[in-house]
């Protein structure tokens, strides 16, 4: 009699496609949680910001109604600054119809070239009983925030 032949295996089949689409699955899923880590990222710096924006608003707006024009001229960003002079700008508010209420109606806030800025959408009451809406443009300067742009 001959010699046994030793038992062998058989040949196991490859599958390039399974291993294509396993390796296509992990990469599509990673990529999808980093885009969902940035949208995250980017909706916590929009919204860590929309507070300090209708902060810088609101100080505004209360500082013009009572009268405060100095305090309220501070709150102007530079390229606001430079059109108005502090003197200009008392006496452009206090002309007549003054805004004697307001109400913060929207703040939104959006970066632009990773730069966040606010609009904030405020219905203003005149002394003379009207109102109408508006919208301050608030941006980032100085550390700080800043209305910017004509205020009404």
């Amino acid at each position: 009699m001959g010699a046994a032949q030793p038992w062998s295996r058989p040949a196991r089949r490859r599958h390039p496609m399974r291993v294509g689409l396993v390796v296509a699955a992990a990469g599509t899923a990673l990529c999808c949680v980093g885009v969902a880590g940035l949208g995250a990222w980017n909706l916590q710096l929009v919204t860590q910001a929309a507070a300090p924006v209708r902060q810088t608003a609101e100080g505004f707006l209360r500082e013009v109604t009572t009268g405060d024009t100095g305090s309220a001229y501070e709150r102007l960003c530079d390229d606001a600054r430079t059109r108005w002079s502090e003197l200009g700008f008392a006496s452009w508010v206090r002309t007549p119809p003054v805004v004697r209420d307001y109400e913060i109606v929207d703040v939104s806030v959006a970066t632009r070239g990773g730069r966040p800025h606010g609009k904030v959408t405020v219905l203003l009451t005149r002394d003379s009983g009207s109102t109408e809406q508006r919208n301050l443009s608030v941006v980032r300067e100085d550390g700080g925030w800043r209305v910017c742009g004509d205020p009404y």
